[in-house]
């Protein structure tokens, strides 16, 4: 802001900018409150991903909680990621980190997808709940946790979170829920079908994942549901 200013011909200090907009109340957006929060009493689970050449869809899954602001409160959003192809495979809204809208994301996913090879997340307390993991036990599915404080371990959803905010979320304003739940569903479509990403040689995250996996089959309903 300081610099903007001095392009526009006004002098001032970074400390006196610093100061007015803390009387103002303008603040930066990001994300403020911490959404992985561990539980001692659950189990961690080793990071499976390090050094690990993944090339085709269905081998690895990662899911990762953001926190959504709105003109009145706030809400959680949960989703589900293809590593391989970068496909979004379901989510969920919340008003609370309770962990149902976590396991009804990952009950969706597999009914629509199959079964990952392993199934990455951080060490939040949803994560390492004993009715979280033992979905995925139950289909033989190996879990891998982020190590503490490493984001960069689950990198491309992180990624994910800043693409949705800064082309969606940030550019409106939601009153009500139906509207911010309008609006993730429209901006995910797009992003699955119809975003190029150069890492794909500008192919769409829909086109890697059924054209990186030739078994698998695109899902009678392929509608995101929150």
């Amino acid at each position: 802001m300081s610099l903007h200013l001095k392009r526009e011909g006004e002098s001032t200090f970074r400390h006196k900018i610093r100061r007015m907009m803390r009387i103002m109340g303008i603040r930066v957006i990001y994300q403020k409150p911490n959404t992985s929060k561990k539980n001692n009493q659950h189990k961690i689970y080793p990071y499976l991903l390090r050094d690990k050449v993944i090339s085709k869809a269905n081998e690895v899954w990662c899911n990762d909680i953001t926190y959504i602001p709105m003109n009145r409160g706030f809400m959680y959003l949960v989703a589900i990621m293809d590593w391989a192809s970068r496909k979004v495979l379901s989510w969920r809204l919340s008003n609370t980190l309770d962990v149902a809208f976590c396991l009804s994301g990952l009950e969706e996913a597999l009914s629509l997808y199959g079964n990952p090879d392993i199934f990455n997340t951080d060490q939040g307390s949803q994560f390492t709940s004993y009715d979280f993991t033992n979905i995925l036990k139950s289909h033989d599915i190996q879990i891998s946790m982020d190590g503490k404080g490493c984001w960069m371990d689950n990198v491309f959803i992180e990624r994910l979170w800043r693409s949705l905010k800064y082309e969606c979320i940030h550019l409106q304003e939601f009153d009500h829920v139906s509207q911010l739940r309008a609006a993730i569903a429209n901006w995910l479509k797009f992003y699955n079908n119809n975003r190029p990403h150069s890492t794909f040689a500008e192919l769409t995250p829909e086109e890697v994942y059924y054209g990186g996996n030739s078994n698998a089959l695109k899902p009678k309903n392929n509608k995101f549901a929150a």
